[in-house]
């Protein structure tokens, strides 16, 4: 009985954890998910008194954002009052910037160096040539059969260890009420919180290494605690918590609001201004040479721009797993990773098959790929093994030097040489669907059912029933050199991984005849015959939008070869944007992209603050500054409101943890972020660590995040979500889903709603199903126009 109530005790303190994502599919995530069914206040303020946190931005990044006008004087002024305070805006600001952080002194330090070097050993992934022995007995056991050679331990005999962590656990609480239980437990979990968030990260994904070298909480505990009684350190922290200063929570959440408030308007009048292109009375005139589906990526709203801007374009936004729950095998390392959201479960697997006539290119690939891994590994043992180690390096030295100087100063030529001279399975190679639940091969494991559900759901969610001759899934992937958080830069729906296998994929579904007809007959959306999909990545280091055209029939060769000289062009327009400089932009991108010392390759989603799900006239003729992640939708369209409920339960929420990471990584690098890179050290080959040891790194690095150590670049803000839609389409899919009215009542993202039946008026979501306009109209006339509501959608939908 004690040792159940134990493991639900585990269960509860491991609410103060997030989870720490391996560098090889970094997922930003928010580390307070535990804490989302609490008030963003509340939850933040129990981070603070347990992980000894920041929660709201500093002082002086207020004063950066009141400097740069980023602040509305009436906002803030109106804020003050409401909670009762009077003084001027400086003199609250001024009153900010007088608080200084204390560090608390950590009296566990050597508990947690211990600790650290003890789980850095047991979870390595391949990195240390000597491996820990016993890993596979897990965590616990292994560490019980070597503590005796550890000489800080003063261990002397294993059995003087208990022989199970549940042994260890029982022994060290007898002294302890089990209303204590919860409060120790906590208070060592989040000694470490990048450690025990990898942990946790391992248990729920069930890894290859997690099956192989299990590891637990409780093992952590038991292994934690008993070291603990070993050095006589804290096991009950009996120390109180430095009190919180309720007026300065008080004042920085208040400016925090005001930062958010002001931001919202300058969004609203963006919004409004475009408004009027997206009423009931104006139609789409002319069909485009070509459509462009991106991704929501915030990086995609650039592009977007420049793509539309040289052409007869359209372009729309969908989340970049393009639907499809898959698992990617990959052809070049063999390996299987997941390739869609980290909260939806894979239903399918993708791997490669060679295109008609190609089977012998594919073996010759392998074949070439075979040797070049081997190259890889022989070249590997002959740095790290004692024996040839010396002789090898001395032999070599000269050669690798040239190639590191030439590395170093012409990173941008290397990168343009290897993009030349490599060679790409995806030209010989087709995407195969497969389900997961089988071990059976072939494609017709997926029934046409499941390939049509997949591909209209593309159609339905981004209001898309007229199409172009071609027809563009675009996907996204960032290349960079040296960059241990690279995969941070890739496809977030796609669990940090490149977009490029689901887009392909997906256009193959499309282009299925069978497909087409099912479409056609049981669902009404018919699709030319001459329009061909076709998958795509964008680099969103270079901007360069690469096109898997291997199998385009010749009657479209013309108008492709059209659209990639348009997409050169937008290419060299993005990066004359992005990067701020008119000569060589594109140049200068392949720079980065290669440079190895280039400590910031691109600026990833920093500065995200929006999500509109929306037609894309809303923001098509303007500069979003990539702030906004674009999600299409088309209200008369989703009748029943199933598409809309689709993007709210998924795609929302995912920008939501999106955004939460980075909000918390910005307010405290330290605790949440990555620390700066110039002292990082990979550990394991899945995370990085400050100079040599201590807690693993759960955020993203300073450099991400920050023009310099005191200069913002990301502006530390809640998520705002505008929808156009029906209000009371909004109103029914909130009472249908608690998850979503929870995360909206707490505050931790806000919600706002373009009426198309109200003119487009704006409402704000407040808490409880209660609204907000927030359009400037007058009470009297906002009562006509409900009277008038029926009856003009009654004229829509007709």
């Amino acid at each position: 009985m004690n040792q159940q109530y134990i493991l639900e005790s585990i269960n509860e303190a491991s609410r103060v954890i997030g989870k720490t994502w391996p560098l090889y599919s970094f997922v930003t995530s928010n580390p307070l998910s535990g804490y989302e069914n609490l008030t963003f206040r509340d939850a933040a303020n129990r981070a603070k008194a347990l992980l000894n946190t920041r929660i709201f931005p500093e002082a002086s990044l207020y004063r950066q954002a009141w400097a740069q006008g980023e602040i509305e004087e009436e906002e803030i002024s109106s804020l003050l009052k409401e909670n009762g305070l009077y003084q001027s805006t400086e003199f609250y600001l001024q009153q900010l910037e007088s608080q200084k952080r204390t560090e608390g002194k950590n009296i566990n330090h050597d508990l947690d160096r211990i600790m650290a070097k003890w789980l850095a050993a047991f979870m390595d992934e391949g990195l240390a040539e000597w491996e820990m022995p016993g890993k596979n007995k897990g965590f616990y056991k292994a560490w019980r059969k070597l503590a005796i050679y550890d000489g800080e331990l003063g261990i002397t005999d294993v059995n003087q260890i208990p022989k199970t962590s549940s042994e260890a656990l029982v022994k060290v609480l007898s002294n302890h009420s089990k209303e204590e239980y919860v409060k120790i437990f906590t208070y060592h979990l989040a000694a470490l919180p990048g450690w025990t968030g990898f942990i946790n990260y391992r248990s729920e994904s069930n890894s290859l290494w997690q099956q192989k070298y299990p590891i637990c909480l409780e093992d952590y505990l038991g292994v934690r605690l008993w070291i603990a009684q070993l050095l006589k350190a804290e096991t009950m922290p009996d120390h109180v918590s430095s009190p919180i200063d309720d007026s300065i929570e008080k004042l920085q959440y208040i400016w925090l609001k005001a930062w958010e408030k002001s931001w919202q308007n300058e969004l609203v009048k963006t919004l409004k201004k475009e408004s009027k292109a997206t009423l009931p009375s104006e139609k789409t005139v002319g069909s485009p040479d070509a459509q462009f589906v991106f991704c929501i990526d915030t990086r995609s709203e650039s592009i977007r721009r420049h793509v539309e801007s040289k052409g007869n374009y359209e372009t729309f936004g969908y989340a970049g797993f393009f639907g499809i729950a898959m698992d990617y095998e990959n052809m070049d390392d063999g390996l299987t990773r997941k390739s869609c959201p980290p909260i939806v479960s894979s239903a399918y697997k993708v791997s490669e098959n060679a295109q008609a006539n190609k089977n012998e290119k594919k073996l010759e690939y392998e074949r070439k790929n075979e040797i070049f891994r081997f190259g890889e590994y022989f070249l590997k043992r002959m740095k790290n093994m004692l024996p040839s180690a010396f002789g090898y390096v001395e032999g070599s030295g000269f050669f690798y030097g040239l190639l590191l100087l030439a590395r170093t100063l012409t990173p941008g030529y290397f990168y343009r040489f290897k993009r030349k001279n490599s060679s790409s399975y995806e030209t010989i190679c087709e995407p195969k669907i497969n389900s997961v639940n089988t071990q059976e091969i072939g494609d017709l494991e997926v029934s046409l059912n499941e390939k049509v559900a997949i591909v209209k759901s593309a159609f339905d969610l981004t209001g898309w029933n007229q199409f172009a001759p071609l027809a563009l899934f675009v996907g996204h992937g960032s290349h960079s050199a040296n960059n241990p958080f690279g995969s941070s830069l890739d496809c977030g729906a796609c669990a940090a991984s490149p977009g490029r296998h689901n887009a392909r994929m997906l256009a193959k579904l499309a282009n299925q005849a069978e497909v087409r007809e099912a479409l056609t007959n049981v669902h009404h959306l018919h699709i030319p015959k001459n329009t061909v999909f076709i998958g795509a990545e964008h680099n969103t280091t270079t901007d360069e939008i690469i096109i898997f055209d291997s199998e385009v029939p010749e009657s479209h060769r013309e108008q492709l070869l059209n659209v990639k000289r348009d997409l050169l062009r937008a290419q060299q327009t993005a990066t004359q944007e992005r990067l701020g400089t008119s000569i060589d932009s594109v140049a200068s991108a392949h720079h980065k992209a290669n440079n190895w010392g280039e400590t910031r390759p691109e600026w990833g989603l920093a500065k995200n603050a929006g999500f509109i799900v929306g037609q894309r006239a809303l923001t098509k003729n303007d500069n979003l500054d990539s702030r906004c992640f674009l999600h299409s939708y088309d209200w008369k369209m989703d009748r029943t409101g199933q598409a809309l409920e689709s993007i709210m339960q998924g795609p929302m929420v995912v920008t939501q943890w999106i955004n939460n990471h980075y909000y918390f990584s910005t307010v405290d690098n330290d605790k949440f972020g990555g620390g700066t890179k110039i002292t990082h050290n990979i550990t394991g080959k899945f995370g990085v660590v400050q100079g040599n040891g201590g807690d693993l790194k759960m955020g993203l690095p300073l450099q991400s995040l920050c023009k310099s150590d005191h200069e913002m670049y990301h502006q530390p803000l809640r998520l705002s979500v505008l929808i156009q839609a029906p209000a009371d389409r909004v109103n029914k899919i909130l009472a249908r889903n608690e998850n979503l009215k929870t995360l909206l009542d707490n505050e931790w993202i806000y919600l706002l709603v373009m009426d198309p039946l109200r003119q487009n008026d704006i409402q704000c979501y407040k808490k409880n199903m209660e609204w907000v306009e927030m359009s400037g109209k007058g009470v009297a006339e906002e009562h006509y126009r409900e009277k008038v509501d029926a009856q003009i959608l009654d004229e829509i939908l007709t």
